[in-house]
């Protein structure tokens, strides 16, 4: 394991962070979940390189990257909608959007459970509390992204029986992956967090 991080690590820094995700600010429209007419899941097209902070992360926060071995697409009732929605909603309402200094020492910081910070902390603190409550580590994925302008983008991806839902700090409804204006870059497996995919 020590041997495959490492790797990953010399290759992460070599290509660099492709993706740096901001705090982005509110995004316009998009249609609800119940504007989906199909079950849709986020189709990975292989392999990629993680992002160079992601790594740092796991290497830093290894709880937060451990496989708790549950279901992999969970069974959205009721009880589970509300639970996403307040955890959305409590994080994007109490987290301050910051974006990270910019400079080449220290670059983009992936943090956890936070007062603020920028995308992908707000992504990684809904994944920790949804985990806290009992969900399942391998249905809650983060994934880049870009925004209508361009900026990078992170958000948390999380795996139903109602299709791949999307929870974004940008806005505190949740919204099925292919009714968000996100162009999709690439995003996190389910059940290894040192493997990436093209999306």
């Amino acid at each position: 394991m020590k041997k495959t991080f490492v790797t990953l690590l010399a290759l992460a820094f070599a290509a660099g962070n492709a993706c740096s995700a901001f705090a982005a600010g509110p995004a316009g429209f998009a249609r609800g979940l119940s504007g989906s007419s199909a079950v849709s899941y986020i189709s990975e097209k292989g392999t990629i390189i993680p992002p160079f902070a992601q790594v740092l992360f796991c290497a830093q926060n290894p709880a937060e990257c451990r496989d708790n071995n549950g279901l992999s697409v969970v069974a959205l009732t009721d009880k589970e909608m509300l639970q996403l929605k307040d955890v959305n909603s409590t994080v994007n309402r109490t987290m301050k959007g910051r974006n990270d200094p910019s400079n080449e020492l220290n670059g983009d910081v992936w943090k956890v459970n936070v007062r603020s910070g920028d995308c992908e902390d707000f992504a990684l603190t809904k994944r920790s509390r949804l985990i806290a409550m009992g969900w399942s580590s391998r249905a809650l994925r983060i994934a880049t992204a870009y925004t209508p302008s361009g900026e990078g983008h992170a958000v948390l991806v999380v795996r139903t029986d109602k299709g791949d839902l999307v929870l974004d700090n940008r806005q505190s409804s949740i919204k099925d992956w292919r009714d968000t204006d996100l162009r999709w870059d690439k995003i996190q497996s389910g059940t290894d967090p040192y493997v990436w995919y093209r999306l």
